[in-house]
């Protein structure tokens, strides 16, 4: 049932990154900072969901349709019950294959990313928990939770204290 959810990591997954990430580039040109590959395909070794998380780092996300009216022009649905304060959330592909948040650099939300990425492409023995924690988490997921684990509150609950432990570790390692 697992392999339904979680694929084996995959070297396609950088080069999806940078294929979308230079048409994203192209789309919306020099309101971006930045742009990372994020998530569980940017680190190497771990399972995932198919999806390629990718972050845009701008000077400011208080004018969503700037970013929206853009990146529809291109594939991406934005997702308002999926953004918050820090994101403006964009999907593409059905299934889903790329999801796209954008933020700045007042929120937390970017350095989060990096953080925990970071931590886990370094530490092998944390990419291995994350994993089981994924694994874990899926086998006891409700059916409705299974159609869109990326919408999954209880799927993300789960992983919650670990993140929250890997991102002390990574914080405390920059000190």
């Amino acid at each position: 049932m697992i392999e339904k959810y979680l694929y084996p990591y995959s070297n396609e997954w950088p080069e999806k990154f940078t294929r979308e990430s230079e048409l994203i580039k192209q789309t919306l040109g020099n309101l971006i900072i930045d742009i990372e590959h994020i998530g569980s395909t940017s680190i190497p070794d771990l399972a995932s969901k198919p999806i390629i998380d990718i972050a845009v780092l701008t000077d400011s996300i208080s004018n969503t349709n700037i970013f929206v009216d853009a990146l529809e022009k291109i594939g991406y649905s934005y997702k308002p019950e999926m953004s918050s304060v820090e994101r403006i959330f964009l999907r593409k592909g059905e299934p889903a294959e790329y999801h796209l948040s954008i933020s700045e650099a007042k929120y937390t939300y970017w350095t989060r990313q990096l953080l925990f990425r970071d931590y886990l492409r370094k530490y092998k023995e944390y990419r291995v928990e994350y994993q089981k924690i994924k694994e874990n988490s899926i086998k006891s997921l409700k059916e409705e939770d299974l159609i869109d684990i990326s919408k999954s509150k209880e799927y993300s609950a789960q992983k919650g204290p670990f993140i929250q432990k890997v991102l002390q570790l990574a914080e405390q390692e920059l000190v």
